[in-house]
């Protein structure tokens, strides 16, 4: 027989490949809270407006809250002949309240309630997240404060640059967390608007009060164009956008980690809880907690661009290749919230070696630049000229295998006469680092400062 929900135009069942491509109830009961809650508020706007006896209505949404409790329960019994959670859940309301249940679909489509029910999911995903990135920011603003005066070296392709201190990197991500927050909190209000009952594409007849019903669902506003109202998916690709550059910065964050974590950097060290052992070689302590959230930005970046893909070349309104926008959209948030618990849990939990990170940070002529800089402010040299000085005294350096402070005064002058023995004091990774008082530097004053700042803000 044709489904029963649907197919009064059809005199035979679909083939069962048919069936197969077509259902998305596997996935799709991800949604089922949210389609309750939209079925709720419709049934109550179409009692207020009398387009539904309010008997109807009072039975309807007790069968539709009975039914959310099944669902909550782990008892109810999902089938793929429905199709989907809409479909589910109409039916099994049908069964609790007889006839009155076909009343619901008044003046609504699936084409607006899916439309509705991934809005509401993806706001909620959002509002979980945030949470979550104050967390991880927290953790962040908590460890850079303690580590405001360690140094270690700033890294340019890689390369020794400059000493900065380890709350100052720390503090970095704190500041892409930040913006990433924003990007989300930027998708959520552009995607605030309801389109429950712009119905298939063209609204309705039916004196319906859309205005009630975003209210209910704690929207702004209604959409305003009904067909847009159904086609649009562009608040699940600004989410995934925001979530796939949120998993750059993540990604970033956990490199950094399994280079830190490695006895040639040992910068820090991970504990037993954030740590896994070879099945061959008894002494590893493998990152591997870093290393799946450094992997997963791959999922998110997947589903990033399969959505576009998708909806790259369809004409409005709604087609079922819409139905191919959930699982990316489910698994990218997901795996987003897993990564920010891991991330946060390894910053609080890792252990940083100061004296490592010290020795390191004074490898490579990395106070270069100051020297440079003492040229300028205490000789008068334009920079272009202590630049070229410096690089010769560096290169002087490296021919006698020493550091630049390890230069004697006269070695010093046998490439620039006129200086002195003051310049030993800005040679020191220490020093480098408290010289660094430019708003945003990476100065000790500077970084407590602003660790402060966030974890108040936070």
């Amino acid at each position: 027989m044709s489904n029963k929900m649907w197919g009064g135009r059809f005199a035979s069942p679909p083939a069962e490949i048919m069936e197969e491509i077509n259902a998305s109830i596997d996935f799709d009961r991800k949604l089922a809270a949210q389609d309750i809650a939209g079925s709720l508020a419709h049934v109550a706007m179409l009692a207020a407006q009398g387009i539904v006896a309010k008997s109807d209505a009072e039975a309807i949404a007790a069968g539709l809250n009975q039914v959310k409790g099944e669902i909550e329960a782990g008892g109810f019994a999902f089938s793929r002949a429905l199709e989907d959670i809409h479909m589910n859940v109409e039916q099994r309301l049908a069964d609790l309240v007889g006839p009155a249940a076909g009343r619901l679909h008044t003046a609504r489509s699936r084409n607006d309630q899916v439309a509705l029910d991934l809005k509401l999911w993806v706001r909620d995903a959002i509002d979980s997240l945030e949470a979550q990135f104050v967390a991880l920011q927290r953790a962040l603003a908590e460890r850079a404060l303690d580590c405001a005066t360690m140094v270690m070296p700033g890294f340019t392709h890689l390369q020794s640059a400059q000493p900065v201190t380890f709350g100052h990197h720390l503090l970095a991500y704190v500041e892409m967390l930040a913006r990433d927050r924003g990007r989300f909190a930027d998708a959520r209000a552009r995607l605030n608007e309801s389109p429950l009952g712009a119905a298939a594409l063209a609204g309705t007849s039916f004196p319906i009060d859309r205005h009630m019903t975003a209210k209910a669902l704690g929207f702004d506003r209604p959409t305003a164009n009904s067909i847009d109202s159904v086609a649009d998916r562009d608040f699940a690709l600004e989410t995934l956008a925001a979530t796939a550059i949120a998993a750059v910065h993540l990604s970033r964050l956990a490199e950094e980690i399994v280079l830190w974590t490695t006895p040639q950097f040992g910068f820090v060290r991970l504990s037993d809880a954030f740590s896994t052992g070879s099945s061959i070689m008894p002494q590893k302590r493998n990152p591997d907690a870093a290393e799946l959230a450094r992997g997963k930005s791959g999922r998110v970046f997947g589903a990033l661009l399969g959505l576009l893909t998708v909806m790259k070349g369809l004409p409005l309104a709604y087609a079922k290749d819409m139905q191919e926008d959930k699982e990316g959209v489910f698994d990218a948030l997901q795996t987003l919230s897993l990564c920010l618990a891991a991330m946060a849990g390894m910053i609080r939990d890792l252990t940083p070696d100061a004296k490592r990170m010290k020795a390191a940070a004074g490898a490579g002529y990395s106070t270069a630049t100051d020297l440079a800089d003492w040229l300028v402010g205490a000789l008068g040299l334009p920079f272009r000229e202590a630049h070229h000085v410096t690089g010769r005294i560096v290169a002087l350096a490296a021919e006698r295998g020493v550091g630049l402070e390890k230069l004697t005064l006269g070695e010093m002058r046998s490439v620039e006469p006129r200086i002195t023995d003051a310049v030993f004091a800005v040679l020191g990774v220490e020093r480098s680092v408290r010289s660094r008082t430019s708003f945003g530097g990476t100065a000790p004053a500077n970084v407590k400062k602003q660790a402060k700042a966030w974890l108040k803000r936070l």
